[in-house]
């Protein structure tokens, strides 16, 4: 039975690497490999203070952050968690994993809170970034490598660029959702009453949004996480570095160690993160509540006038 083959064959991976190797890399890796400088120094700096330190001092910081945010329970396994990290061997690159971890997440957040607030913003924007944003999801996270090698070279950073690349779509899509689930009587009373575009995101929009904007950051935390072991395939250190090199030679100690370490790290940050959304994100108030302080507000600001008038008419 014929089938489309019969009649069309298109050469689809040779149009790709005449693309990609041909004009792509020739003509643009200069201007990509420039790209790395603010993740360098980020990287350097991050990785350089948590390197040097000490791991009591670090252990206790977190957990007095675990504890602050998350409870006490949380706090105890943070102890817990960092001192079996420790106890192991594996400190050092536990520090590199998380200064890799911190240096994507915060570009994610630099990159993608913008890009979710413009699409939110604008149906237009958002959708221009559905269809990349697709891609960036389901495209197997092994076929990023690839492309970041011949255009960035092997590296950390290059494998942090593949993180962002992997760990960003959550944190735009859910500020994007975030923002448009805001109930529209509060941002109606906020329009009512004067608001600029910029004060409505800042103080009506955004912080309403913010368990939702929390909720994308741990999502991203956990796909940057999760990239680690991949990211060590183009010379990331760390605990994937761990992995891989006991995957590539059997030792299934050492696999399970940086396992256990990637999985420790992952439960610590979940926690916290989560809880941080939770304490930030406010109530969302009533319609009758908003306008009360709107108009508290309004009052407030033409007091002067009415302390005023007496005056003048006592003047006249």
């Amino acid at each position: 039975m014929p089938s489309p083959a019969d009649l069309v064959s298109i050469p689809f991976a040779a149009w790709v690497n005449l693309f990609v190797r041909d004009w792509l890399v020739p003509n643009f890796r200069p201007f990509f490999r420039s790209m790395q400088w603010p993740i360098t120094q980020v990287l350097n700096g991050l990785s350089g203070f948590l390197n040097a330190v000490p791991m009591p001092v670090f252990a206790v910081a977190l957990a007095l952050i675990a504890w602050r945010t998350a409870g006490r329970g949380v706090a105890l396994f943070t102890l817990v968690a960092l001192s079996f990290i420790d106890m192991i061997g594996l400190w050092p690159e536990t520090m590199t994993t998380l200064a890799m971890v911190v240096t994507a997440v915060l570009f994610c957040v630099v990159i993608g809170i913008p890009l979710g607030v413009a699409a939110a913003r604008s149906d237009i924007v958002r959708a221009i970034l559905r269809p990349v944003l697709d891609i960036m999801q389901t495209i197997p996270s092994f076929v990023y490598l690839v492309p970041i090698v011949m255009l960035f070279g092997v590296g950390v950073v290059p494998g942090i660029i593949a993180t962002i690349i992997f760990a960003l779509p959550p944190i735009i899509r859910l500020t994007d959702l975030g923002i448009r689930t805001v109930r529209e009587d509060l941002t109606e009373a906020a329009e009512a009453f004067g608001a600029t575009p910029w004060q409505m995101l800042v103080e009506v929009q955004f912080p309403l949004a913010m368990r939702t904007v929390m909720a994308g950051l741990n999502q991203t935390l956990m796909l940057a996480l999760s990239m680690v072991v991949i990211a060590a395939l183009i010379g990331a250190g760390g605990l994937g570095l761990t992995v891989f090199t006991g995957l590539g030679r059997l030792d299934v100690g050492n696999a399970t160690a940086g396992g256990v370490g990637i999985v420790l790290i992952a439960i610590v940050l979940d926690r916290i993160s989560q809880a941080l959304g939770e304490r930030r994100a406010p109530r969302a108030p009533t319609l009758m509540r908003t306008m009360r302080s709107l108009l508290s507000l309004r009052g407030a600001g033409g007091g002067t006038n009415e302390e005023e008038d007496p005056k003048r008419r006592k003047g006249v």
